[in-house]
């Protein structure tokens, strides 16, 4: 009988669980999957599980395949010369290889007071805490939410739905990746929802006291409640580990996924930097990088030569509460272009992106291999810039706000 291939998955968000179905798909491949939840969490639904509208979270017999090992831990330290991972219960797990896929937490903010005074919104034990907080809110309280990007821009949006006060502050402008037109779309949406916009230079908090936020211009604004939705960067185990990280904490990789230091290891969504040039934290990315994570294990161990990776962006979603949203359609490189749907119709486009990144990964656990993408929705861009500047690793900082379409 042929000797299955140990592969551990690191990690049971959108990247580690669409790697482990795929994985899942070969008889001589045997997969573990480690997660510190014993449930699937939807990142992309933090602000409604914050506000009370939706519960964030899936059962992994839902979106798992069945013959993934799902063990519920955190890991301390991967061992990459010993092939181990250290866990926090004391025990370890060895692997042939290894799909890391840790995913990203929030960036810890240069403000003062930040860490004793806001709360963030990054992780599902954050919405469960904002949410404790918000009840115990009274409803005409002033609300700061800190950060322009899609997260502060849900967020501020879900909230003021609800009849909350909220002041959104920006620290720059309102939605930078957003073309001018979408960008006035929101802006209109956030006025008629009482949302206070602080956009432009003078916006940027610099500190955070328990009633009040200290704005760049030097004046301070009363808030019972501060959000902190600025900014993300990588989980730090691959750091801790002694690999090789950019910048943000993210595993420098080839464009196959495999890492700079160790061919048996591969890496996945918010946690992957190809090239140095790493591609937006996103379920979007994220699950078609977990796919070819698992592409490139299985080629290693058939002994071909792994493929480098296809990614193309469709669009950048944002929900504006539970009726309006905006779906921003964007250049396969990222940018945005000048078409958009908003109002009631791009709520719909939001709730279907939503509902079917779920279906996507459980089609993929009962069809493991099903929902590649053809090479040709690759970006062209990257791979002519990868061809001037070669594969040199770039320094790279926090990612401004996580979004999940």
């Amino acid at each position: 009988m042929q000797q299955q291939a140990q592969v551990v998955v690191i990690g049971g968000g959108y990247a580690g669980v669409a790697a482990a179905n795929r994985l899942s798909g070969r008889d001589d491949v045997s997969v573990t999957l480690v997660n510190a939840r014993p449930v699937f969490v939807e990142r992309i639904r933090l602000h409604q599980l914050a506000a009370g509208t939706d519960d964030a979270i899936v059962e992994f017999g839902k979106v798992l395949a069945p013959s993934v090992h799902l063990v519920v831990d955190a890991v301390e330290r991967i061992d990459a010369p010993a092939r181990r991972l250290e866990l926090s219960s004391g025990g370890h797990l060895d692997y042939d290889y290894l799909v890391y896929a840790a995913g990203s937490v929030r960036a810890l903010a240069d403000v003062p007071g930040s860490a004793e005074h806001a709360l963030p919104i990054a992780q599902l034990g954050d919405a469960d805490r904002l949410r404790e907080e918000l009840a115990a809110l009274g409803s005409t309280d002033p609300i700061a939410v800190v950060g322009g990007g899609p997260l502060g821009i849900e967020v501020a949006s879900e909230l003021a739905e609800q009849g909350r006060s909220v002041t959104l502050y920006c620290g720059g402008p309102l939605g930078p990746s957003l073309h001018p037109r979408g960008r006035r779309s929101i802006a209109r949406r956030l006025a008629a929802l009482g949302v206070t916009v602080e956009d432009g230079p003078g916006s940027r908090v610099m500190a955070v006291e328990q009633d009040a936020v200290v704005l760049a211009d030097g004046s301070t604004r009363p808030s019972a409640l501060t959000i902190w939705a600025a900014g993300f960067v990588a989980a730090d185990l691959a750091r801790r580990s002694g690999l090789t990280v950019d910048a943000a904490g993210r595993l420098l990789t080839d464009e196959t996924l495999t890492s700079v230091d160790d061919d048996r290891i591969v890496a996945a969504g918010d946690s992957a930097a190809p090239s140095g040039h790493p591609l937006r934290m996103s379920c979007q990315a994220a699950g078609p990088l977990g796919g070819h994570a698992a592409d490139t294990v299985l080629r290693r161990i058939d002994g071909r030569d792994p493929e480098p990776l296809v990614m193309g962006f469709v669009g950048l979603c944002i929900s504006l509460g539970r009726r309006h949203g905006i779906f921003q359609f964007e250049h396969r490189n990222d940018t945005a272009t000048r078409a958009h749907i908003g109002g009631r119709a791009g709520a719909a486009v939001k709730e279907l992106v939503c509902r079917g990144t779920v279906q996507q990964l459980t089609l993929e656990a009962r069809h493991p291999g099903v929902t590649r993408l053809p090479a040709a929705f690759g970006d062209r861009e990257r791979r002519r810039m990868l061809a001037v500047n070669g594969s040199a690793p770039e320094v790279a900082g926090a990612t401004p706000g996580w979004e999940g379409a």
